[in-house]
């Protein structure tokens, strides 16, 4: 069962990107914080390409937002748990219920959907083991649709980014 999220609806054709293009995003991965001047030193354009070409880029969905990533240890949410999850039927209403209910949980970060065995795969963060339980119990296994679960805890973290260049 594949469903197309919401960028994937209202993307248009591909957008072209030239090697400042890159550059540019490969700074702002990095850290999204550099000013506009900071960038164009970096990448030897002067401010105002820079500028149109980080707007183009928004403006096309390459950039699809700024985030401030947080090390989850350190602000109470020290377990972090991988779900697959399997529906008992394919079908668009079941599959709607499910995402409608899962994309309003504070305490899943993602959540993807799969082939195999399993039809999606949530990424969660909880406090602890009992507030996990908790959530398991009295939010998630409430949702309509679920045949099967497996919960599996991520003992450490080898390798964390969102750089894709």
């Amino acid at each position: 069962m594949r469903i197309k999220t919401k960028t994937e609806q209202l993307a248009t054709a591909p957008v072209t990107l030239d090697e400042k293009d890159y550059a540019i995003l490969r700074l702002l991965e990095k850290n999204a914080k550099l000013t506009v001047r900071e960038i164009a030193a970096a990448i030897h354009l002067s401010a105002t390409p820079v500028h149109e070409r980080i707007k183009r880029m928004e403006a096309n969905g390459v950039i699809k937002q700024y985030a401030t990533l947080l090390d989850h240890r350190k602000i109470q949410k020290g377990i972090m748990v991988i779900c697959y999850i399997s529906l008992k039927e394919h079908n668009r209403k079941i599959a709607k219920v499910f995402i409608d209910a899962v994309t309003g949980f504070t305490e899943v970060l993602e959540c993807y959907n799969i082939s195999g065995e399993f039809d999606f795969m949530l990424k969660i963060v909880s406090e602890n083991m009992e507030s996990y339980h908790d959530f398991y119990l009295h939010k998630l296994s409430m949702i309509k649709g679920i045949s099967h679960t497996q919960s599996i805890f991520v003992m450490g973290i080898l390798k964390d980014t969102h750089q894709l260049l």
